[in-house]
């Protein structure tokens, strides 16, 4: 339900839930979860994708707000940053967001096709180099390098969707060969899932104290690239299928019960 805009806010009784995906095929993905039309929200650096009877999850059904925020998590933080900051000023902060999109997954453990939700966000290459390996920024003395959404929700999301729970990557770099493929498993040994926003969509998340989540459609394996083998058409369907079965998921979570 609305409550009555105050001094020009608007505050909202019900959760609130931001979607932030890469690109706007996958924003539209999304969208396809969820009938009716939606407005163009303009806030600075972003543009929302709004349903029609306001930014309430439970409003019959409409869905949450959606932003493409980029590509890559420099510009995912930026994007989710801005989105929340200005949900915070209208004066109905977000409750919830969701990174959300498609993935390359870790074969035989996340195959084509198939839905993975993370209980751990983890940035893949965020560190350093050394001569006895990659030391990753923790053990450099600062900063953080894994976010952990609620596990409740997780399980939730699992159950609803047929979803894998397990590690999912973030890198700036998406990884083209099979040595990198097995690299990156020995150094995350629960990685089904690797993409380019979630840590960057997280980051942002934290610093507003909202919890995230994040789920990735597998459209082709990690390793070689193999155009010719994706399936993104497969994923995004899937992607479409998944927010279906995960509004009664979303309107009945508690945040003060995870």
């Amino acid at each position: 339900m609305v409550l009555p805009a105050e001094e020009g806010r608007l505050t909202t009784s019900s959760v609130r839930v931001l979607v932030a995906t890469a690109v706007p095929v996958e924003r539209d993905a999304v969208a396809e979860a969820f009938p009716g039309a939606r407005a163009q929200v303009t806030r600075p650096g972003i543009t929302l994708h709004r349903p029609p009877h306001g930014p309430d999850l439970l409003a019959a059904g409409v869905g949450p707000d959606l932003l493409a925020a980029g590509v890559g998590p420099a510009l995912a933080a930026a994007s989710t940053a801005a989105a929340l900051t200005a949900a915070a000023l209208d004066g109905a902060p977000y409750a919830l967001v969701v990174s959300a999109g498609i993935g390359g997954g870790f074969a035989p453990h996340a195959p084509v096709g198939s839905l993975v939700v993370a209980d751990e966000i983890t940035a893949a290459d965020l560190g350093a180099e050394t001569a006895d390996g990659f030391l990753p920024v923790t053990e450099l003395g600062f900063g953080t390098v894994t976010h952990l959404p609620p596990a409740g929700l997780v399980g939730a999301v699992a159950a609803a969707t047929g979803a894998r729970a397990g590690t999912v990557l973030t890198g700036s770099t998406v990884t083209g060969t099979a040595e990198r493929a097995a690299l990156l498993r020995a150094r995350h040994p629960r990685a089904l899932a690797e993409g380019m926003e979630g840590f960057g969509v997280a980051e942002a998340a934290a610093a507003h104290g909202v919890p995230v989540l994040e789920l990735r459609a597998v459209s082709n394996p990690v390793g070689p690239r193999d155009r010719a083998a994706w399936r993104i058409g497969d994923a995004l369907a899937a992607l479409t299928d998944a927010f279906g079965k995960l509004a009664p998921v979303l309107t009945s979570w508690n945040p003060h019960d995870d």
